[in-house]
Order: C-alpha cells, then sequence, then structure tokens
C-alpha cells in the first residue's frame, strides 16, 4: 500500500522508481529521498479527456504528478484524512476532497443525474457540490479529506443506508443513490441544520460519512 498513516491529519506516501503518485497542489508537507513534484496538466491517469471532461464538471481540482524514490508526508488544511482502498471497483468522490491517490488507477467524471435521474440532480442543488463527480476506477489507494474524521457504512444488497447530504463523502461498489424529502429526527427535536432531505444508497458496497456537516 502506497498510503500509511502518520496521524487523523497526515499521511506517509512511499514513492518507488517506475510508479507515480497524483496530490493536490500544496498538500505536500515533507518530503525524504529523490522525489520530484511537477503540476500536472493531462488530467491525471484519464488522460487529456479526463482533464476536459473535469473541467467542464467544474471538477478541475489542480493535481501534481508525484514521482521519484523516497517518502513524502501529505496534509491540507487540518483536514481529517481516510485511506481507501480500492480492489478493482469505482470510487465517487468529490474532486475538492482528493488529497492523494496511486498513478494505478484511472481518473473520470461522471454526471449525477445520472444515479437517480432528476433527484440525482436535486442532490448536486442542495449538497453545493455541483452535478458531476469525480471518480477513481481500478486497483490502488486513495486518501480523501473530511471534517471531523471518517467512518466506513457498509451497504448490502436490500438493506440501504440513509445519510445527511452535507455529510456525505464518497462512496464504492454497485451502489444506486436518491434523494428523499423527509422530516429528520434533529428536525423534530429543533437541532437540524434546515435542510429536509436524506440521501438513500443502496445496492452493495459503501458510503464514507463525516463526523461534520461543514463543507471543505
Amino acid at each position: 500500500m502506497a498510503f500509511t498513516e502518520i496521524n487523523s491529519k497526515m499521511i506517509q506516501a512511499t514513492v518507488m522508481p517506475g510508479q507515480r503518485l497524483y496530490s493536490q497542489r500544496g498538500a505536500m508537507l515533507a518530503y525524504k529521498g529523490e522525489v520530484s513534484f511537477t503540476p500536472n496538466i493531462q488530467g491525471g491517469q484519464g488522460g487529456v479527456m479526463s482533464m476536459i471532461g473535469r473541467r467542464v464538471a467544474n471538477e478541475a481540482t489542480p493535481l501534481m504528478t508525484v514521482e521519484g524514490s523516497g517518502t513524502v508526508m501529505f496534509g491540507h488544511g487540518g483536514h481529517h484524512i481516510q485511506i481507501i482502498n480500492l480492489t478493482g471497483d469505482t470510487l465517487y468522490v468529490e474532486a475538492d476532497r482528493l488529497l492523494a491517490f496511486e498513478g494505478t488507477l484511472r481518473q473520470g467524471t461522471m454526471f449525477m443525474g445520472s444515479q437517480g435521474g432528476v433527484m440525482g440532480m436535486v442532490r448536486g442543488q442542495v449538497t453545493g457540490q455541483g452535478l458531476f463527480t469525480t471518480t477513481l476506477q481500478g486497483q490502488g489507494a486513495v486518501a480523501v479529506m473530511a471534517h471531523g474524521g471518517v467512518f466506513e457504512v457498509p451497504i448490502t444488497p436490500g438493506r440501504p443506508v440513509h445519510v445527511d447530504p452535507q455529510a456525505y463523502v464518497a462512496h464504492h461498489g454497485d451502489v444506486r443513490n436518491k434523494l428523499s424529502a423527509a422530516l429528520g429526527w434533529r428536525d423534530m427535536v429543533g437541532r437540524g441544520s434546515g435542510e429536509a432531505f436524506q440521501l438513500e444508497l443502496s445496492g452493495n458496497g459503501a458510503v464514507y460519512v463525516q463526523a461534520s456537516e461543514e463543507k471543505l
């Protein structure tokens, strides 16, 4: 695995010859060894078409390519970091939540309206995260950022998971999502944040939820 946790807000990446990592620009905290950092202009592993797709989708968070031989420490804004290991499936995550990921993963974008139709589009408006999301697919590790720490909730067939849209970080697997209007218990007791929506995820996979409703 390329990433190891130093603490809840810092990770260390092992960089080896012939391999590469991608990270947000400005996320490098320190490094040891012969390591180079190059602004990425080709859309990560997805190439030029991925770059164009992300710009159209407003998902063009600046990346840098990390190569060489050594170790690099990453962190950004004091955010909590969660390492997610993919074994061939697809991770769906907002681009600004990506701290770093292995170059073995293919990057792309997906129109959220295609998951849940009109309600998928409404989700983008309600969360303020836009109608598109970044995808990472293949074998490799991803480091994502969140407020207040992250916990993983399994999604199994016949047992959908309901998430506050503002607490949603990412999900992976064969998962469908839709937004539904609902009056939550927090609204009943006067502690809600004002939204009357729940994000329902069903299928087979997992969703990552942050312990906060604060955006990055």
